[in-house]
């Protein structure tokens, strides 16, 4: 049994006491129960008394397959029960106001790019950026989806910048394009509930340059900075060697989620 709070759904157990809350939403044609927490009381939306239900098996009843994302030790424990995993992911943060570069925003915005690149507006339609991006997330790396063919990266593009998957997508997005005007490097950053979210990063292997997503990066920063945005956030699945560049940028972990299909 499931009730909607603000902002929030709440799964209740069959004498219609509390046990989750979650964000619903949609992935991959399932129904996602988006960073799920097994509630407690005196949390908001609850007055007081939690069922005694086991959250794991509450989840196993009535989310039957599901996606479901919330900790990593409650997805372990889902593991254990025959889920499957879809992404260990982490949040990270960057301090845009207290923590500048040490020779300040300004050094960052002119960040140059190798001859023949240039940085552009992030203006130009799905088609122009899906060979990039779909290139970017091939066979071995840690966010390669076999299902995303070059449609359906087309499509997720356009809902992305229509700002229907995360956000309004703000003008601090930047694309990198090369000598034939192909568009080798992109960040796209949106409006994540007031903070600016990177939803996209990605360089083509072939038409990039290695070292392009951090002076991409370093550009789309230093603009954020320079419109007065306190901080920025971004995800990073686990085994993605980008994580180490966020930490050389300045981000740092606060958050571990874990993301599951349920059986």
């Amino acid at each position: 049994m499931t009730e909607v709070e603000p902002d929030w759904q709440v799964g209740r157990d069959p004498d219609g006491l509390p046990v989750v809350r979650y964000r619903r939403g949609e992935r991959e044609g399932r129904p996602w129960a988006d960073r799920l927490e097994v509630l407690t009381p005196g949390q908001a939306g609850v007055d007081g008394t939690v069922g005694t239900v086991d959250p794991v098996e509450f989840v196993l009843s009535a989310m039957s397959g599901w996606i479901v994302s919330g900790r990593v030790e409650f997805g372990e424990r889902l593991l254990r029960r025959g889920a499957r995993t879809l992404r260990l992911g982490h949040t990270m943060l960057r301090d845009l106001a207290g923590e500048p570069p040490p020779a300040g925003w300004a050094d960052w915005a002119r960040t140059p790019l190798r001859d023949g690149y240039r940085g552009v507006p992030c203006d130009r339609d799905a088609e122009a950026l899906a060979p990039a991006l779909r290139a970017a997330f091939g066979p071995g790396h840690p966010d390669h989806r076999p299902d995303h063919d070059a449609r359906t990266v087309r499509e997720d593009l356009r809902a992305l910048l229509a700002g229907g998957i995360v956000g309004p997508v703000l003008p601090s997005s930047a694309l990198v394009v090369d000598t034939e005007d192909r568009v080798a490097a992109g960040a796209v950053v949106t409006d994540f509930g007031g903070m600016p979210w990177i939803a996209h990063v990605f360089r083509h292997p072939d038409l990039g340059y290695p070292g392009l997503g951090r002076d991409l990066m370093r550009r789309v920063m230093a603009d954020l900075a320079g419109r007065g945005n306190p901080e920025m956030g971004l995800a990073v699945t686990e085994g993605n060697a980008a994580r180490g560049l966020y930490t050389a940028l300045g981000f740092r972990l606060t958050r571990s989620t874990m993301t599951v299909v349920v059986p």
